[in-house]
């Protein structure tokens, strides 16, 4: 019987956390025995939960790095601007690499990092975890059986939801260009390597328009104050801290996003108190350091004339992404992530397939793509198949590229043609 591969988690926050349960949940195939992480809390919660000896318990990747190989593999689950240092230092050493998404926050990082695992022959992974879906599978293997004829075009909408949206990119980590990545990047390259992965050919053009709608100064409401605990507007504010922060706490909902403002842990009235009046998460939406769009479309046109469109908008109650693929003989569409209705030109007829009905790995996150990327990472070491890796290095340069792309479009107003920009 092989040993489970054994794991370095770097970045021990809320995705560390995530990879880190598989190992707990498939033990046969995963085993969590070296931790690096800066807070202490979060460092010894990982500790705790996975029994991991005090000589493989680090602060930073760099001690890390210091100590050797310690594990077969390192799930990096850093900031984004970190991933390339990261991966440089630990690549070196010889770890298979699981490496959070985005690869980075430029084109030029990207490159290198490919290119630093092609000379070192790592196998790498990227957490395009939607590729790793049973909903995914389900429709790839509909589209190239050829169900629904070619494709010709498709409809892709990514739902962000009116409180994830004020939680993560106006008030939260990702709400800087600067400080992390553009939103395209860091919330939908998923969806632009989705895309490509279900149609099957490279971009050739694309184009994208977009901007910060709503979550700006001159939005604040009179008489708002810039802090919600001192708002007398909080109870009629769709996107009050007090409302959305206590609500989880009352209802002991003590995982994301509620350990991601009380970084104490203690999850206590207090604690979250504390961390809305001196944190950045008790902010006003109006009065942020937030530069990041909050809705934006993108074009795509594909080799040989097939098209795509993607909207990602922070306005709407998030769930699920939604989909329409409109084929020459029918359609597949989709509203829930999970649950598939494919329509067929000829009978006249609607099949509808539900994948969350016999999907054992759904409850896993991404509609069961955070398990399904661990598991075919783990697989495809343990038994020689780099196949089973359907993210690897080819496939995710170039839909980063294709996401840059769109990034560089919607700043200067211009179609962008993808052999062009990835010549410069």
């Amino acid at each position: 019987m092989k040993k489970p591969l054994s794991f370095l988690v770097v970045g021990a926050g809320s995705r560390g956390f995530c990879y880190a349960k598989f190992a707990t949940d498939y033990p046969s195939l995963a085993k969590v025995i070296a931790v690096a992480e800066p807070r202490r809390e979060f460092r010894e919660k990982m500790v705790r939960e996975h029994g991991i000896a005090p000589e493989n318990v680090f602060s930073d990747w760099r001690d890390a790095a210091r100590a050797g190989r310690v594990a077969d593999a390192v799930a990096i689950c850093t900031q984004d601007a970190m991933h390339e240092q990261c991966v440089m230092g630990l690549a070196r050493l010889g770890y298979h690499i699981l490496l959070e998404k985005p690869m980075a926050p430029t084109a030029a990082a990207c490159r290198r990092i490919i290119a630093e695992i092609r000379k070192r022959g790592n196998t790498l992974a990227v957490c395009h975890v939607l590729r790793y879906t049973p909903y995914t599978r389900a429709v790839k293997k509909l589209v190239d059986s050829g169900r629904i004829g070619d494709i010709v075009s498709i409809e892709h909408l990514e739902p962000v939801g009116w409180w994830h949206q004020a939680h993560s990119f106006v008030r939260g980590n990702w709400r800087n260009e600067k400080e992390s990545s553009f939103m395209l990047l860091q919330k939908s390259c998923h969806d632009i390597d989705w895309l490509s992965y279900i149609v099957g050919r490279r971009c050739v053009r694309v184009s994208s328009f977009g901007s910060l709608y709503y979550f700006k100064a001159e939005n604040q409401p009179k008489g708002a104050a810039d802090r919600c605990l001192d708002c007398a507007l909080s109870k009629k504010c769709p996107y009050s801290a007090r409302e959305f922060y206590f609500d989880k706490l009352r209802r002991r909902q003590f995982d994301w996003p509620l350990d991601v403002i009380d970084t104490s842990l203690r999850f206590t009235r207090e604690s979250v108190e504390k961390a809305l009046r001196e944190g950045p998460y008790g902010r006003c939406v109006f009065k942020c350091d937030n530069d990041v769009v909050d809705h934006q479309v993108v074009n795509l046109e594909y080799e040989g004339g097939v098209t795509a469109s993607f909207t990602m908008t922070a306005f709407n109650a998030g769930g699920g992404r939604r989909t329409r693929i409109f084929g020459t003989r029918g359609t597949i569409e989709t509203d829930d992530s999970s649950t598939i209705r494919v329509f067929d030109f000829l009978t006249k007829r609607t099949t509808t397939i539900d994948t969350a009905a016999t999907a054992a790995t759904v409850d896993g996150g991404h509609g069961g793509g955070d398990i399904g990327i661990m598991g075919s990472f783990c697989r495809a070491i343990l038994n020689g198949n780099p196949e089973l890796i359907v993210s690897g290095t080819d496939a995710t340069i170039e839909s980063h590229l294709t996401t840059f792309a769109a990034e560089a479009s919607r700043k200067s107003g211009r179609v962008v043609e993808m052999a062009k920009f990835v010549r410069s």
